[in-house]
């Protein structure tokens, strides 16, 4: 996380710093529960942002899949959630689609920011029309990551610069965003195995992830290079990379 830009610009720049540091901690709290399917990266951000003492945010529930996730904001009911748009089990929008009456909630709304390495505009519109609050991708910094937080929990909406011009250009038309064709061939499934084989997961690191077996992983590869027309994994990787599905 290492771009200062990141989070300066979507419908109304960010806020300045207060008198309490970048983070404004002071009086501010908010309860943030991280949803993201790779350890690593969560305990990353618990270490950046979770120093409640010194930012204001309190993490209290994490989750790598989507039933994790919906069973963790369900019992914590946080402010915030942050939520990475590619999970085992449905993605982040399956996780919206299940909480949908928590942020329809209007005493204790859960708010929902994406936070992903992902910055492919079907991945953008698809959560913002699932009732996300704003994305931001993984090279934010954790200083522009907190202030986020605290806008989305006020109920702004936060978006990388270049990532709001995607949901301005889609909700401004009355047309429907772009369809890829050879994209929406694929079923979810084979989408979200498609992803992991171009990040360079093996087989087996794919089945444990997405709770299938092996061979259900060899099923899907063969039903994804059959209807994309491709002959391996290394062209199924470029064709992933080319249109930023990884």
């Amino acid at each position: 996380m290492s771009d200062p830009t990141e989070a300066n610009g979507t419908a109304g720049a960010a806020e300045p710093a207060g008198q309490d540091g970048p983070a404004g901690a002071g009086e501010r709290h908010v309860r943030v529960v991280l949803v993201d399917d790779h350890r690593m990266f969560r305990t990353g951000v618990q270490a950046e942002i979770g120093r409640t003492e010194q930012t204001g945010v309190e993490v209290v529930g994490e989750a790598a899949d989507v039933d994790q996730a919906v069973t963790v904001i369900t019992a914590t009911r946080p402010e915030v959630v942050l939520l990475d748009v590619h999970l085992p089990g449905g993605g982040g929008v399956e996780v919206l689609r299940r909480c949908a009456a928590l942020m329809a909630d209007t005493e204790r709304p859960v708010r929902f920011l994406a936070l992903s390495v992902s910055d492919a505009a079907e991945d953008v519109i698809g959560v913002i029309r699932g009732g996300a609050r704003g994305y931001v991708t993984k090279t934010i910094t954790g200083t522009d990551l907190v202030d986020s937080v605290f806008r989305v929990q006020e109920g702004d909406a936060v978006f990388s610069p270049r990532l709001a011009g995607f949901v301005l250009d889609a909700f401004a038309s009355t047309d429907a965003p772009p369809v890829d064709e050879d994209l929406d061939r694929l079923t979810q499934r084979e989408r979200e195995v498609l992803r992991l084989i171009a990040r360079g997961y093996a087989y087996k690191e794919i089945a444990k992830q997405l709770f299938i077996s092996v061979k259900t992983v060899e099923s899907h590869v063969s039903a994804v290079l059959r209807k994309l027309q491709l002959s391996n994994r290394h062209e199924l990787t470029r064709w992933a990379t080319a249109r930023r599905l990884v």
